[in-house]
């Protein structure tokens, strides 16, 4: 459990397999390790070295009791890529990682080889302010659920209904959200960094190639909004995956980590 130190604090990362770097950046409350079911084991196998974080927050990342910006988190990813001496590597993010990371593709092109932004968005519309609202309320008392209600609530707000109307499926995501309930009192730091303006003109800047990947059923950032990044975004391509809520990179891996290899290796992303 490697802890480097960039831009002040001690940032948690792990590394797998050998090959050209992929660093994977992850979303609100997640831990690096989610990648390790999925996506760790397929770029490995591909032939990648894979970088997984636990973003400032997120323990035994530094908590950052003070606050932090999306500036910071993006910096907080160059400060690792340039620690590690990997740069100009493949950054993968989804969520709020993929926001960090169209922030890191602004301020430090020179560290980015190619970028994958998944679940992403590039302004906050009603919805998004509405649930951060929520978020930032629940946050602010005591910060938790019943564990059976908040894996209720997480698998309605995160799941599609293909996976909502396999009983079999949905059992065993229940019991895993039950488990594996999130304090939200101790992600307070990166509750409302999504609530940014209007960045997609900014986006325009970009130069990089990058793949947008939007879940064709996500309620919490809806495949318009990623949409809306990828026709910012100058060369960048868009691939929908069907079937899938927020959790699509879980829901369906075996599409999107087929969407992320095909991007690098220079192919079509299928649909």
């Amino acid at each position: 459990m490697p802890i480097a130190r960039v831009n002040g604090i001690g940032l948690n990362y792990d590394e797998y397999g050998t090959g050209d770097p992929v660093v994977m950046v992850t979303g609100t409350g997640a831990p690096g390790r989610m990648w390790r079911t999925h996506q760790v084991p397929a770029l490995t196998v591909a032939g990648y070295r894979v970088i997984t974080l636990d973003n400032r927050g997120i323990p035994p990342s530094d908590p950052c009791p003070d606050g932090f910006t999306l500036a910071d988190m993006a910096a907080d990813v160059a400060g690792l890529i340039e620690s590690l001496g990997v740069g100009a590597c493949r950054v993968v993010g989804y969520s709020l990682g993929a926001i960090a990371v169209q922030e890191l593709l602004l301020a430090r092109p020179d560290l980015v080889h190619q970028a994958v932004l998944m679940a992403t968005s590039g302004r906050t519309d009603a919805l998004t302010a509405a649930m951060t609202a929520a978020d930032i309320e629940l946050s602010d008392g005591d910060g938790k659920l019943p564990p059976r209600f908040a894996a209720y609530v997480q698998a309605l707000q995160n799941l599609s209904p293909h996976t909502l109307g396999d009983e079999e499926r949905l059992r065993d995501w229940l019991a895993v959200f039950e488990m594996s309930a999130v304090d939200r009192s101790g992600v307070r730091g990166q509750l409302g960094l999504q609530l940014i303006p209007d960045r997609l003109s900014a986006y325009r800047r970009i130069s990089r190639p990058c793949l947008v990947i939007g879940f064709q059923d996500d309620l919490v950032i809806r495949p318009q909004r990623s949409r809306e990044v990828a026709e910012s975004i100058p060369g960048s391509t868009y691939a929908e995956i069907p079937g899938c809520g927020h959790y699509g990179y879980l829901e369906n891996p075996a599409a999107v980590n087929s969407a992320i290899t095909d991007f690098f290796t220079g192919q079509q992303p299928r649909p």
